[in-house]
């Protein structure tokens, strides 16, 4: 695979108008149910397949149609200030006496797959009412990503690896984690709908499920569509999602003074009546320094790291000034791209939100340099989420608490674990409840 990092070359390998084929590192990301991969939107490397499952349910993922959703992550939003509250400020009546000590990137997972099962399907996971990863859900899909990257890169394996009979059968039949919990939320849905099962939860008729299984009824789609929307939305959506969250706040943390400046616009905002507690996307979305943390945090680090490989079409192609032939597998990584130091400037490594602050010229070139969900055609159909998510949940958390990364000797930085390779997991915070100004 030809690795290119040269941001200039992401409207030729991820092209809008004459798209180049997915190669094989894709067909390791395919959901998995309990007889073989299943297609889905972002997986898939055929595009009459990428149509038809996109085509219908496009819309539903607009930000206009987004936006009529907020109240739902309001009500996932509630639930984590007041489950923060009680087990962490001690400022409740109901504290749980756990002290002010709070696995921040955790508990920031925990919501991000918990909104996600509120605008799904209009129920929650229930991780945040129980202050731990149910079921195992949150560590199954870790556990797959990290095999499933391997595959990426040896795609050969995917056969002795991670889809022989027998790792199907140690999987529980081979079904992948999102998508078990999103048929398990599917059949409760028909089920309450024929009067088979008494809900015992408040049921949108207008969450993302109910759209989906309109558009099933109407439309000529794939018999798994069903599966691969919903499944889909809890193995990509929620993790990613997390991830991003995850970062915002370990760049603040380390950054004071941008949190400090970041704080000083959410207040002068909410102070002018334009910013409520819950923050409401188009509020935030007027705030130029918290647009510039939120580029700032997805160019340095994007939550898929792996490079988006290509295969070049028959008539070959030109890059950085080389011909490379038809068949040639090439890729782009984020991670890479985002640390072009022409682009970005020479202190690219460090994370400055004040560099989106420039010239309209200059911000227009490094956005369209950025490859944090995908480019082109084949971009991520749910960023628009995220987007949601991040812009509502980052400042109505500033707002209500004050976060303290503790000393990395007490578990308050990244752990660094060498297995396959490096993977970064949680750290901790003190957790106190802030006096708004």
């Amino acid at each position: 695979m030809v690795s290119v990092g040269d941001p200039g070359e992401i409207g030729n390998i991820y092209s809008f108008k004459k798209p180049w084929p997915k190669s094989d590192f894709y067909r390791a990301l395919l959901l998995k149910n309990s007889t073989k991969p299943v297609e889905g939107i972002f997986a898939t490397q055929n595009e009459a397949i990428h149509r038809q499952l996109k085509r219908p349910i496009a819309n539903v993922y607009s930000m206009s149609n987004l936006l009529s959703f907020e109240p739902y992550v309001d009500t996932a939003l509630k639930v984590f200030l007041e489950q923060i509250e009680k087990r962490f400020t001690g400022n409740s009546e109901n504290a749980t006496g756990t002290g002010n000590i709070c696995e921040l990137s955790l508990w920031l997972q925990m919501l991000a797959f918990d909104v996600m099962g509120e605008l799904t399907f209009s129920h929650r996971f229930g991780f945040m009412e129980s202050g731990s990863d149910i079921d195992g859900a949150m560590n199954d899909l870790w556990n797959n990503s990290q095999r499933t990257a391997l595959v990426t890169q040896m795609p050969w394996l995917e056969n002795i690896w991670t889809n022989n009979p027998i790792q199907r059968y140690l999987r529980g039949g081979g079904t992948s984690p999102g998508v078990r919990f999103a048929m398990k939320r599917i059949q409760e849905r028909r089920a309450v709908d024929k009067g088979e099962l008494k809900k015992e939860w408040t049921v949108n008729n207008r969450d993302m499920l109910s759209r989906f299984m309109e558009v099933e009824a109407k439309e000529s789609v794939p018999p798994y569509a069903l599966m691969v929307w919903t499944g889909s939305n809890i193995t990509a959506g929620s993790d990613s999602t997390a991830i991003f969250l995850r970062a915002f706040f370990y760049h603040l943390l380390h950054n004071p003074d941008k949190m400090e400046k970041l704080l000083q616009e959410l207040d002068n905002a909410a102070a002018a009546g334009k910013l409520a507690d819950l923050a409401g996307y188009r509020e935030v979305y007027e705030l130029p320094y918290f647009n510039a943390c939120f580029n700032e945090t997805g160019r340095m680090h994007p939550a898929l790291g792996l490079p988006m490989e290509r295969v070049v079409p028959p008539e070959g192609t030109i890059i950085c000034g080389k011909f490379i032939p038809e068949g040639t597998v090439v890729g782009m990584s984020s991670w890479v791209t985002h640390h072009d130091k022409t682009t970005f400037g020479d202190d690219c490594d460090v994370w400055d939100p004040e560099r989106w602050l420039c010239d309209p010229e200059k911000r227009k070139q490094m956005e369209k340099s950025l490859l944090t969900f995908g480019h082109g055609h084949r971009d991520c159909i749910g960023k628009n989420i995220a987007f949601l998510e991040i812009y509502k949940i980052v400042p109505t958390l500033l707002r209500a608490f004050e976060f303290e990364l503790i000393d990395p000797s007490e578990g308050g930085d990244w752990k660094v674990y060498n297995r396959w390779f490096v993977t970064q997991r949680g750290w901790k915070v003190r957790v106190r409840k802030r006096v708004l100004k």
